[in-house]
C-alpha cells in the first residue's frame, strides 16, 4: 500500500513539475527571434501585397476611364468645331462620385480625383487642340499597373504616352506608333513614377 501511495505521489510531484516548467513562458531569445522573423515576413511582403493590391484594382480603374471616354465621345455635340472645349476633370468626378475606387475631393475646377494606382496620384482631364479633342492624365502611378493599364486603354485612346520618373514622354501608342505591352512594360519605372496620358481625337 505504502508503495502504490509512493508511485502516486511521485507521479503528481512529476505532472506538477512538468506543469511549473511549461508555464514559464519564452525566453527572451526566443521572442527575439520571432520578432525578427515577423520583421522580416513585413519588409519583403508589404511591397508585394501593395503591388497586387494596385494590380487588382486595375481592371476596374480602365473600366471606369473607357466609360467616361466613350460616354463622353457619344454625348460630344456632333458637327462642332471644339466639341470637347468644356470637358474637364470635374465632368469625369461625376461619373465616378459613386465608385468605390476613386477618392474625390472639392468640387468644381478644385474638383481633385485621386486614381489608388499608385501613393497620392490623381486624374486630370483637360480639353486638347482647342476643344477637338481631350486627354486624361494619371501621374504618381505604380509600375504594378503596367502594361494593364495600356492594354486595355490602348482600344479608347486614340494617343498614349508614358513619362516615367520625371523623364520626357515617350509616345506609346499613335497613328504611326503601334501599340506593344512590352514596350511599356520596359519603359515603366520602378515605384509611383510613372505618368500615362490618354488622349482621345474627334
Amino acid at each position: 500500500m505504502s508503495n502504490m501511495l509512493s508511485v502516486a505521489s511521485a507521479a503528481r510531484f512529476s505532472w506538477a513539475k512538468r506543469a511549473r516548467r511549461s508555464s514559464r513562458g519564452f525566453s527572451l531569445v526566443e521572442v527575439s527571434i520571432v520578432t525578427a522573423i515577423v520583421l522580416l515576413l513585413a519588409i519583403v511582403g508589404i511591397p508585394a501585397i501593395n503591388g497586387f493590391v494596385i494590380e487588382n484594382k486595375v481592371p476596374k480603374v480602365s473600366e471606369e476611364l473607357s466609360r467616361f471616354i466613350l460616354q463622353t465621345t457619344v454625348n460630344a455635340t456632333q458637327g462642332a468645331a471644339a466639341p470637347y472645349s468644356e470637358v474637364d476633370t470635374g465632368h469625369f468626378a461625376s461619373l465616378v462620385r459613386d465608385s468605390a475606387i476613386f477618392s474625390i475631393s472639392g468640387s468644381g475646377p478644385q474638383t481633385r480625383v485621386q486614381h489608388g494606382l499608385g501613393g497620392g496620384g490623381e486624374v486630370v482631364v483637360t480639353p486638347v487642340e482647342g476643344g477637338k479633342g481631350f486627354s486624361i492624365a494619371l501621374d504618381k502611378v505604380n509600375h504594378a499597373a503596367c502594361p494593364s493599364l495600356t492594354s486595355v486603354m490602348q482600344r479608347v485612346a486614340s494617343v498614349m504616352t508614358l513619362a516615367a520618373g520625371g523623364q520626357r514622354a515617350i509616345t506609346v501608342k499613335s497613328d504611326t506608333v503601334p501599340y506593344s505591352a512590352l514596350a511599356v512594360q520596359s519603359r515603366c519605372g520602378k515605384g509611383d513614377v510613372n505618368t500615362f496620358v490618354f488622349t482621345v481625337n474627334s
